[in-house]
Parts: C-alpha cells; structure tokens; sequence
C-alpha cells in the first residue's frame, strides 16, 4: 500500500465543545480569552472566532445543558490548543488570567513552544501557546525533531509585555 501525506497546507478548521452552560463558555472564551461572538444560534449555541473568520470554537448544549463535566479517565478531547501569532500575546493573555485571578493548571517550555495550561468552565483541557521559529526547534544529531517538557519561565514572558 502506498503511503499516503495529507496535504502540508491542511489544518485544523476549529473545534466544537459540548458545554453545560454557553454563557459561563461565552464569559470564558469571548469575556477572558477575547474570542469574538460570530454567531448565535438559537440560546444553544455560539460561533465564535479570532479575527473575524466564520468560527474557530463552536460552543453546543444540545446534548450537554446542566451536565456535569465528562469523567477524567475517559476518551474524549484532550485539549484545545490555541495558538497565539507572538510570544508577547501569550504574554498577554497570561496577564490577563492572573489578573482575573483564573486557575492555571500548568506551563510548559516544550522547546518548539511555550504554553499555558487551564480548564474550561466545564474541564475542557485548554491550551494557550506559541510556537517558537523552526530554525529554533530542537533536533537530535541526526537533524530529528527532539521535545520535552520543561518549567516554562513565567517571569521571562511576562517581562515581554511590561
């Protein structure tokens, strides 16, 4: 069987989310993370975006209104990672959840990016980053991609936006 490469042009469109309650989502990712409200659609769901495009989250009670949160330990999404454009936005939006007062759960330097950690109003894994230029990733002696996961120097982004 050939191998078959999607296209390197492909990306992710956006998410939706099954939440309990849209307007704790809407105060969390338009109100906190400044997502703008493209699209109601009815009072069960919200389009929402970065930029003006159609929607990058969409946001639905169809089948979760008043639901508790899905169980740690079962499959399902991970995270939603959301890619800042610089580092100093990262920075920014840092800024913004320690003055709010909002509950990071960690913070990350994997070497090709930094990011930030939290849940969503309903536990939904989130995750705020940027990407670190390509010529700056790191490779092994073979030229191999090589990550890790080390202590992400808060004060160090933060002093980009002071």
């Amino acid at each position: 069987m050939n191998e078959y490469k999607i296209p390197a042009q492909t990306r992710i469109g956006h998410v939706h989310l099954k939440v309990s309650d849209l307007q704790k989502s809407l105060d969390f990712y338009c109100g906190l993370l400044g997502f703008e409200k493209m699209l109601m659609y009815g009072g069960q769901a919200a389009f929402i975006s970065a930029g003006g495009y159609h929607h990058h989250i969409g946001l639905n009670t169809w089948h979760s209104k008043g639901a508790p949160p899905a169980p740690e330990y079962a499959p399902g999404l991970y995270h939603t990672a959301i890619l800042y454009p610089e580092r100093k936005d990262l920075a920014v939006a840092l800024k913004r959840l320690i003055a709010a007062k909002y509950p990071i759960t960690g913070a990350s330097d994997h070497g090709v990016s930094e990011a930030i950690y939290l849940d969503d109003p309903d536990g939904n894994g989130v995750e705020l980053y940027c990407d670190r230029p390509k010529e700056d990733w790191p490779v092994d002696d073979e030229g191999k991609l090589t990550m890790f996961t080390r202590r992400l120097d808060l004060e160090g982004l933060l002093a980009t936006v002071e």
